[in-house]
């Protein structure tokens, strides 16, 4: 059993993958070119926003993001220590300063509650974090940043397709950040990422700053200083092709956490996602708690059954941000979870024998 059967999903499309990976072998166009031009407009039709722009990665899209509008030495931005470190890391990497504010224990998302205290006059934006597929709740975080004068980014990496209230991950803040890496719910065959918006100064801005500050007009000459962060075409005609599926592999993914929560339901001290009745969760992960964590993550290890935590040491207390003074007690809910998160193996293509057996080896391990 694999944790995620990335050659389960690639048998399924095979045809059509190689079919677009050749077709871009032929053209001969590998930078730039039709392919991502095309993918940037059908993930803006599917996201339901006026621009989407391609990057090379899902850190790029949150670090292009915050350059774009202007975060930098001497700034703040508000965001959750409870996420991978790619979310503060790009923080840092612009100069600012990550100020985290704690996590709601149900959905893992930032509590806006958390927020309001943690603003200052260096505040500049905040960056709500759609963790394992369900959508922070963006309607408070958006009410809080209007009041404040403060951008928003929303950090949607693991949550492509979810949705809040009927809009879609990404189009609520100011830019919306995805990521293509290969293990996500639509994911390249290498690195990959993508900016949203309907802000067009605020999409050409990223546009410049993903291809060297070049003007779009005039070769060799920049008009800023940027990067190189421009998605391969063979990567979006990969991607192109998989979009097709995402609505499908999403609701495969539903019922796979349906079936889990039917079954794990009043098992031991096990607490199951909970949804909350404004969203949809489009379950990047399935992440159940349990003060049990270690010890049952080791005994599903023996039955050669594959688990997986996200995220063992909150950003608070990792090491590359000891500068910031951070002490274990400061954000109770992220230390809480993760010490307790466990994710389980869920994707489209998971049979039910094999879900079964994870059932059966978790009802076990309780047991005794």
């Amino acid at each position: 059993m694999k944790f995620l059967d990335l050659s389960a999903q690639y048998n399924s499309i095979k045809k059509e993958i190689d079919t677009a990976v050749k077709r871009v072998l032929e053209s001969a166009v590998f930078i730039d070119g039709k392919e991502v031009e095309e993918f940037e407009k059908e993930m803006a039709e599917f996201c339901g926003v006026r621009h989407a722009v391609g990057v090379n990665s899902g850190t790029d899209a949150l670090f292009l993001s915050l350059k774009a509008l202007g975060v930098g030495p001497g700034d703040e931005v508000i965001t959750a220590p409870f996420t991978f470190i790619a979310t503060a890391g790009v923080i840092a990497n612009c100069g600012a300063k990550p100020v985290f504010a704690d996590i709601n224990p149900e959905t893992f998302n930032i509590d806006p509650s958390k927020i309001e205290e943690k603003i200052t006059e260096k505040t500049k934006a905040i960056l709500p974090v759609h963790l394992f597929g369900q959508m922070a709740d963006m309607q408070e975080v958006m009410e809080i940043a209007r009041k404040h004068n403060l951008s928003v980014i929303e950090d949607a990496a693991q949550a492509i397709g979810a949705e809040y209230n009927g809009k879609k991950a990404g189009t609520i803040g100011d830019l919306g950040c995805f990521s293509f890496f290969a293990s996500k719910n639509l994911g390249a065959y290498g690195d990959g990422g993508m900016v949203i918006t309907n802000n067009e100064k605020l999409a050409e801005r990223i546009r410049l700053l993903k291809n060297h500050g070049s003007s779009p007009k005039e070769k060799y000459l920049n008009l800023i200083i940027g990067t190189n962060s421009r998605l391969d075409a063979l990567q979006a005609a990969i991607l192109r092709v998989k979009l097709n599926y995402l609505s499908k592999w999403s609701k495969g993914r539903a019922e796979k956490a349906s079936y889990y929560n039917g079954k794990l339901e009043g098992i031991g001290d096990i607490i199951t996602p909970i949804i909350a009745s404004d969203r949809n969760h489009i379950f990047h992960q399935y992440t159940i708690k349990t003060k049990s964590r270690d010890e049952l993550q080791r005994y599903l290890k023996e039955k050669e059954i594959p688990t997986m935590i996200y995220y063992p040491l909150p950003l608070h207390l990792q090491p590359a941000f000891e500068y910031l003074n951070y002490k274990s007690g400061d954000f109770l809910e992220s230390e809480k979870a993760a010490k307790e998160v466990l994710s389980l193996p869920i994707y489209p293509e998971l049979s039910k024998i094999e879900q079964n057996l994870i059932i059966k080896k978790i009802k076990e391990f309780f047991k005794k």
